[in-house]
């Protein structure tokens, strides 16, 4: 080894010691007389120090160093007479004896220091430098951390990792595909996986009872904060399971994680069907640290003679409780909020209950104050609470009203990240409608379990049929979600139906699947988690880029390497492929 200890470690017990570290130079300090230099590596900084008056040579050497340069020093470990409450080692310092420049550095594009003045793209660019700094290094910690502590956790509970394929079979649902043109068989390509989920249920059918992989998937889709054109997902299946045995499984793997890696004991789920979700919260991934659940008042709002309210499919509002106090200028940026193309509302009504028990509201002209106290019975209102009333059109009414909670919980400090609400979403649709393809289309995936009772709708009634899945949503973010699967040949030969294939195209796409539900297939279903997500919910950040070592871009690519690039032609008549001009 090149060095004795790393620059974290040294103590005030290790003064007196001769020792050897190497790292990177942080900064340097000329004081005259003498020199100051922070040396830096995984572990931490220590501080070596040169005097002019016991060796000027070598404080002179030291004086020429730049920054990152990589160093080896030598010295004797030695208590400060300036201590640094703030790094674990300052109250220590080596007065270096052996000075050797490992490698010189250019200075770097931007400050390698916890804030630096770096933007993201020229870090992204310098990805290998940006790595350096201890905010990103300890995001990577955390990753690892949690590999490790979920890997613990599933061996317990006799889960055996097993590695699925990576070069697959396209396959037309779901999210556009990445695909990899074959060499010896001209014409034909493989697939990236989206997931490993056929595979994995094939290992079900293999006997193996509990599979899990930390495994890399890919999607070609837009990207957002948090998605990623390649990802890693926790992927997890069980045979002879209910739902409740893998929600229980699973609930168990969250509570280790903020146990082992957050310290937090007594983590609690709830559940909550989509119906509900829907309803009160306008969005499938409820946000349940704080309340504001929607109050629907057409039996109240509506034959009022307010046009607004009288030609809407819905009157539907939320309590911005202790709110009243609001000013006209500060009413008026929300309506301007919830007006903007992202949220499209087209107006917000508000109504102030106030102190003294009177009300004041945009709609006066139209309801009396008996008519705006019945409204603020419905919310639960009390004096000083703000209602904040939205109409139109059901389901984009209500996802613009949830959008409004959301950005209400935010104003008033209700979106802690230190405090956690996790909850189980139920009883998805298994179907959604598409009106510009006229079909039908998975909710989740085609291999999703209808519910029992809802197996007769699939012929009469299929997009009422409700399916055995679930999502696991935490602080309004899905971390996962999974289901039961269908594990018998004619139930899935009857959902492909549904789904507009022939029986032709569904024995192409899948016929490896459903001939192996012939021999003896077990019961099933199973989970998979976002990991980037788990882990940026760990480290309090809304983006899953911080937590991943070289991330993509917003438009997908990877500015370090200049990826997607043009491939050389010789590759592509390999391929027996034109080159695009």
């Amino acid at each position: 080894m090149l060095r004795t200890h790393n620059c974290g470690e040294l103590r005030i017990t290790d003064a007196g010691k001769e020792v050897t570290l190497c790292g990177w130079l942080q900064r340097s300090r000329d004081l005259g007389g003498m020199t100051f230099i922070d040396l830096r590596d995984r572990f931490g900084v220590t501080q070596l120090a040169f005097n002019m008056e016991t060796d000027a040579s070598l404080c002179r050497q030291a004086r020429e160093l730049g920054r990152e340069y990589v160093l080896q020093v030598s010295g004797a470990v030695t208590e400060r007479s300036n201590k640094n409450p703030k790094m674990p080692t300052g109250d220590v310092e080596i007065i270096v004896s052996e000075l050797q420049i490992l490698n010189e550095s250019k200075t770097p594009p931007f400050t390698i220091e916890e804030e630096t003045d770096g933007g993201d793209e020229l870090r992204m660019k310098y990805r290998y430098l940006d790595i350096r700094r201890n905010v990103v290094r300890k995001n990577l910690e955390l990753r690892h951390r949690m590999a490790l502590e979920t890997r613990k956790y599933l061996h317990d509970q006799d889960f055996i990792e097993v590695e699925t394929p990576v070069l697959i079979k396209s396959t037309p649902e779901g999210a556009r595909d990445f695909v990899v043109p074959s060499r010896m068989h001209q014409g034909q390509f493989y697939a990236l996986p989206q997931s490993p989920q056929t595979f994995k249920q094939l290992l079900m059918v293999g006997g193996l009872d509990r599979y899990f992989q930390i495994v890399k998937c890919f999607r070609d889709e837009d990207l957002r904060a948090d998605r990623q054109p390649e990802f890693t997902q926790i992927d997890c299946e069980m045979s002879f399971v209910t739902r409740d045995d893998v929600l229980e499984t699973f609930e168990g793997l969250a509570r280790h994680l903020f146990k082992a890696v957050k310290g937090i004991d007594g983590i609690t789920f709830s559940r909550m069907s989509y119906r509900d979700a829907m309803q009160y919260y306008g969005s499938d991934k409820p946000d349940t640290r704080f309340g504001m659940r929607f109050v629907e008042l057409n039996h109240l709002a509506q034959g009022k003679g307010f046009k607004v309210f009288d030609n809407a499919d819905l009157v539907v509002g939320i309590n911005a409780e202790g709110c009243a106090g609001y000013s006209r200028k500060q009413v008026d940026a929300l309506t301007e909020w919830v007006q903007r193309p992202q949220i499209g509302a087209k107006g917000l009504v508000y109504v102030k209950f106030n102190d003294d028990g009177s009300f004041k509201s945009s709609v006066d002209k139209f309801f009396d104050q008996e008519q705006l106290q019945a409204w603020a019975n419905a919310f639960e209102a009390k004096p000083g609470d703000l209602l904040l009333i939205l109409a139109g059109e059901k389901d984009h009414t209500r996802k613009a009203l949830g959008e409004l909670r959301l950005e209400m919980g935010k104003r008033l400090g209700l979106r802690d990240p230190d405090t956690f609400s996790c909850l189980w979403v139920t009883d998805f649709p298994l179907l959604e409608w598409d009106e510009e393809t006229q079909r039908f289309y998975a909710m989740h995936h085609p291999f999703t379990s209808p519910l029992k009772e809802d197996l007769p709708l699939l012929d009469s009634d299929p997009g009422s049929v409700r399916a055995n899945a679930y999502d696991m949503v935490i602080n309004g973010v899905e971390i996962g979600g999974g289901s039961i699967r269908i594990f018998d040949r004619p139930l899935q030969e009857k959902m492909f139906a549904v789904l507009g294939f022939t029986a032709e195209e569904a024995q192409n796409q899948f016929g490896f699947l459903m001939n192996a539900f012939q021999y003896g297939a077990p019961p099933h279903g199973g989970v998979a988690f976002g990991f980037d997500r788990w882990c940026a919910l760990f480290g309090g950040s809304e983006t899953i880029r911080d937590y991943i070592a070289f991330p993509k871009n917003n438009a997908g690519r990877d500015v370090m390497i200049d990826s997607p690039a043009p491939i050389d032609p010789g590759q592509l008549r390999e391929l027996n492929m034109k080159i695009i001009e």
